[in-house]
């Protein structure tokens, strides 16, 4: 019996010797920790797409929830081949005309597990990867409970090939805005003004649903919203912090960051309701959290608490403001807000990067720096007109192919049904 636990007890003690250097050997300038944060921070991201959907799902009539989800969610798949095969590549490849990449990655060849940073290169693949499904996810809110889903899937595999691939690779990938010195931490450009832009386009092209403005559309199951706000809320800590790629003090002031802003802008769009109609709402709430999350992005690296606090504060009471009084005077049908909450947050969060930054070299308008208000400005404006200008010829491209629109009657009796063959709810 002894001499079986001495022998055990030796090969412990070698096991413990040994393994750290096999693990060096291997994994030589990655760090485990930072790749274990960036993991749980991919995951995170991912658990925004089932979000989105249910946010987006409850805020629609019952009869196209299905259709409303299956939007989000076929974005999982269809995002995940075309990344593999070259929106990787046209992102992140070496730099063409500082516009583009090229083809170097093409079904991501020679990418393995060399580190980029302190991370495994694969990693930050599938990170990225992410977000580039989450994008054009986002755009659905605008055209749900009238697009034809075919139609979507074209639109969706152009858009994100010749919209979001070359932003992406401008402004993280080595192109021109990036070497311009435009700040974007997390998305404020890259995801949220690209995304919102276009869904306004392509809210103005497709037209108003039946019965827009003289029919009640109101959301059929507020706990539904609410939940998907919560996991967009939990899952967007993984969006701004895990762009750190570390588990360093970066991302704990991100972290923070997010937090203070988000709750700021979901107390400054209730208390805008609220003295405007008396009573304060829980989807009032919801999309006031949304919108602060949306804003902080693009700054969440580069200002102190206090400035996200103001970013806060202003995106709510902004994000409302184009809910409420712009979308109705111009009488445009954004089903679900996506231009009023993620094109104006991320525009005033683009803008108020170059208000409130404190990097070093990079200080905003408030430290006395107007260059680089300037460059968040024209950040703005080139990715405004390139996302407008490109989903307008997309839709009418696609448009060429099948019909963008369903009929009346498909309308009329909901999408779930006329576009999947299946109802949401069965009540026997």
């Amino acid at each position: 019996m002894k001499k079986r636990l001495g022998i055990i007890t030796l090969l412990v003690v070698m096991m413990l010797f040994l393994c750290p250097v096999f693990a060096w050997a291997v994994e030589e300038g990655i760090d485990t920790g930072d790749t274990a944060w960036v993991i749980i921070s991919t995951a995170l991201v991912f658990l925004m797409i089932p979000g989105i959907s249910l946010f987006y799902g409850g805020m629609v009539r019952q009869k196209n929830v299905l259709n409303t989800l299956m939007m989000s969610f076929i974005c999982l798949g269809v995002v995940t081949i075309l990344w593999l095969i070259y929106g990787y590549s046209l992102a992140f490849g070496t730099d063409i005309g500082k516009f583009t990449g090229d083809l170097s990655y093409l079904g991501l060849k020679g990418v393995g597990l060399e580190p980029i940073g302190t991370i495994p290169h694969r990693l930050f693949v599938v990170f990225q990867m992410m977000f580039a499904i989450l994008t054009p996810a986002l755009i659905t809110g605008a055209i749900v409970e009238r697009m034809r889903f075919p139609a979507f899937v074209l639109f969706l595999m152009l858009w994100t090939t010749l919209v979001y691939d070359p932003i992406c690779h401008w402004v993280w990938g080595g192109g021109w805005l990036m070497q311009l010195g435009a700040l974007d931490f997390a998305g404020g450009t890259v995801v949220h003004i690209s995304s919102g832009v276009s869904a306004l386009v392509a809210a103005l092209v497709l037209g108003r649903r039946k019965g827009y403005g003289t029919e009640p559309m109101v959301p059929h199951n507020i706990p539904c919203v609410v939940l998907g706000a919560a996991l967009l809320w939990f899952g967007w800590f993984g969006f701004n912090s895990g762009s750190a790629l570390a588990a360093n003090g970066l991302a704990v002031s991100v972290f923070l960051n997010t937090q203070v802003a988000t709750g700021a802008a979901l107390m400054s769009w209730v208390l805008v309701e609220w003295l405007r109609h008396g009573k304060p709402t829980m989807l009032g709430a919801a999309s006031g959290a949304i919108a602060g999350l949306v804003a902080i992005t693009p700054a969440c690296a580069f200002v102190n608490p206090m400035g996200s606090l103001a970013i806060g504060l202003v995106s709510g009471a902004l994000c409302y403001f184009t809910v409420s009084y712009v979308k109705v005077r111009m009488g445009y049908d954004d089903s679900l807000d996506v231009f009023g909450i993620h094109g104006a947050g991320g525009i005033w969060g683009a803008l108020a990067t170059g208000l409130f930054s404190v990097a070093e070299g990079a200080e905003g308008l408030f430290y006395g720096n107007v260059a680089q208000f300037a460059i968040q400005a024209f950040s703005v404006v080139t990715t405004v007109v390139f996302a407008s200008v490109m989903t307008f010829l997309i839709l009418m491209a696609v448009g060429t192919v099948t019909r963008l629109r369903v009929d009346d009657e498909a309308e009329a009796t909901g999408l779930d049904v006329n576009e999947h063959s299946e109802r949401a709810y069965t009540f026997n």
